[in-house]
């Protein structure tokens, strides 16, 4: 009698439907239903939220953003643990290796091509259905052992960086204290009247089908990583569409800030092409005020604490033109600011961040080159 298991095939593997390597696993939690009266985690699309006397999933997982701002991000989860009603738990079948299953759905950007107002949301229903590639259990592990290697490499790259980016932040509070201290006697000025404001494009401007591979990347708060845009080769527009979007074009020198999730995550902008996406937002800045220094003013910890503030919107915290111009900062003078960007220019942060950039890029290439399904195959 013929197996039903699906048959290995060496070299690219053999395709399949996500959800013949993977079942759904449950996640129906909410979170005032964790006690945190026991020892089991219990994860949402944040991390860890608290713990529970039970445990919903058994073996080892694959967690998925279901919902929100994060909406597609996939993350491992251990045995004897729970995932709330916003993540979706997929359960590797027998032969498929957890860590492999993890990489093979970042590999499929369940999370791009959403835009506008509404709260996204991704059904396992749906995406178990698209088609993936299934190697044999020692290419797996293979597979694993290389993503592993690659992580390990970033993780050591984000500390550098850190470090790095600590010394900066400690010579800013030096030189200019909190810039946004309301007690403080330092004159202030709304963020209006030094840079021009502009969330954006709206949802109906851009629709999956107009998303390529090569052409001009779009920058959401995901693109942020620490204080540099690190963009997706895979979500970007053809040029036709970037020319007919010319008011949401990012130039040099702006400051490109997620207007929702992780609110205070900011960028300056160090080259051409690059499109504002739906979730961010511009402030470009008018003479007087240095881009260096207004990233490090956005990107502040009272400065975020009161955009948080005044953020709009209940589910998932909004923030637009009128709630950032209407914050207040100290302005220093421009020999005070130029002399801050001459001290971040000493300390080497590019040979860290071209690192990570790197490293991230490698990963990107290696998870198209083991998972990808094309029409030629």
């Amino acid at each position: 009698m013929k197996s039903s298991k699906p048959q290995f095939v060496e070299e690219r593997g053999q395709k399949v439907k996500l959800n013949n390597l993977c079942s759904r696993g449950k996640s129906s939690l909410r979170q005032k239903d964790v006690s945190n009266d026991g020892p089991y985690a219990v994860y949402g699309a944040s991390g860890l939220v608290g713990t529970m006397a039970s445990f919903q999933n058994t073996v080892p997982y694959v967690a998925v953003v279901k919902d929100g701002a994060g909406v597609g991000r996939a993350s491992a989860c251990e045995a004897n643990t729970s995932v709330l009603g916003t993540m979706q738990a997929l359960i590797p079948r027998e032969g498929i290796d957890r860590d492999y299953l993890l990489h093979l759905v970042r590999s499929l950007h369940l999370g791009d091509g959403f835009s506008g107002s509404t709260i996204p949301h991704i059904y396992f229903k749906d995406y178990g259905k698209l088609p993936v590639r299934l190697h044999s259990p020692a290419e797996q592990k293979r597979i694993v052992d290389i993503f592993a290697s690659i992580e390990r490499q970033i993780k050591v790259s984000k500390q550098q960086l850190d470090q790095l980016d600590s010394l900066v932040k400690s010579r800013f509070v030096e030189m200019f204290g909190d810039p946004c201290d309301a007690n403080g006697n330092k004159a202030k000025v709304k963020v209006a009247s030094i840079c021009e404001l502009r969330i954006g494009p709206f949802g109906s401007a851009l629709h999956k089908n107009d998303y390529i591979s090569g052409g001009h990347p779009l920058i959401n708060p995901s693109h942020i990583i620490g204080s540099s845009i690190i963009p997706d080769a895979d979500l970007t527009v053809s040029d036709d569409k970037y020319k007919s979007l010319e008011a949401y074009h990012l130039l040099p020198g702006d400051i490109v800030l997620g207007r929702r999730g992780e609110i205070g995550r900011c960028a300056v902008v160090q080259d051409k092409g690059f499109l504002c996406g739906t979730g961010s937002m511009v402030l470009r800045p008018r003479a007087g005020v240095r881009s260096e220094y207004l990233q490090r003013v956005v990107s502040f910890p009272s400065f975020r604490q009161a955009l948080e503030r005044n953020a709009v919107g209940v589910t998932m915290k909004n923030l637009n033109a009128k709630i950032v111009g209407a914050a207040d900062m100290c302005l220093p003078s421009i020999n005070q600011q130029d002399d801050f960007i001459s001290f971040t220019k000493q300390v080497d942060k590019s040979r860290f961040g071209g690192m990570l950039h790197l490293l991230n890029n490698l990963s990107g290439i290696m998870q198209a080159s083991f998972f990808s399904i094309t029409d030629a195959d």
